[in-house]
């Protein structure tokens, strides 16, 4: 619970919780206007849709499956942990080492201090570990955090995902590929 709440009275937290359950509710259906989502008006197809059943690594190489489980952690506001695996990918990648100092420290206070305004869930043993890496950087200062991330992501939210409205009615919604169609008529 955030270190505020706990001081609340009972009757507001319960308050709070309808209105998460709510805006839950309501964020639930795809939006394929959130930022850095600019789909417009193209929708998956139903067998990039299913492909994103096969494996994490599937939905997350997909720019609609991307959206959509994006979209799916906002509804259930936990959207820092796929912000945080991105921002550790963008470091990972940087090129001058010139920037790495910046980048990590961004990230670091973003999503790791004491005070992350998205603070991430991780076990005190990897958070102590990347503040020591904190010390000497490099590309892989991160690593062992954006590790316990992915595998979070995988092993709970993944599941939820495919298991949620949001998704059946992607999948409802979505039509075969012009490709598919064809081979279909075909046979």
């Amino acid at each position: 619970m955030c270190k505020g709440l706990a001081s609340l009275p009972t009757c507001c937290l319960e308050r709070a919780k309808e209105l998460k359950a709510r805006l839950g509710s309501m964020l639930q259906k795809p939006n394929w206007n959130l930022p850095g989502c600019k789909i417009g008006q193209n929708k998956p197809t139903l067998e990039e849709c299913l492909r994103w059943k096969q494996s994490f690594e599937k939905l997350l190489s997909s720019k609609y499956g991307l959206c959509a489980f994006t979209a799916f952690l906002v509804s259930e506001f936990s959207e820092e942990n796929i912000a945080f695996y991105f921002a550790c990918e963008d470091y990972r990648n940087t090129k001058s080492p010139a920037k790495l100092p910046a980048k990590a420290q961004k990230i670091y206070d973003e999503f790791i201090g004491s005070d992350a305004p998205r603070e991430i869930n991780i076990d005190h043993e990897t958070r102590d570990i990347t503040k020591a890496n904190m010390q000497a950087l490099s590309p892989s200062c991160f690593d062992m955090a954006q590790h316990r991330i992915y595998m979070l992501m995988a092993k709970d939210c993944y599941p939820r995902f495919l298991r949620s409205p949001s998704y059946r009615d992607l999948v409802c919604q979505a039509k075969p590929s012009t490709k598919a169609t064809k081979q279909g008529k075909k046979a």
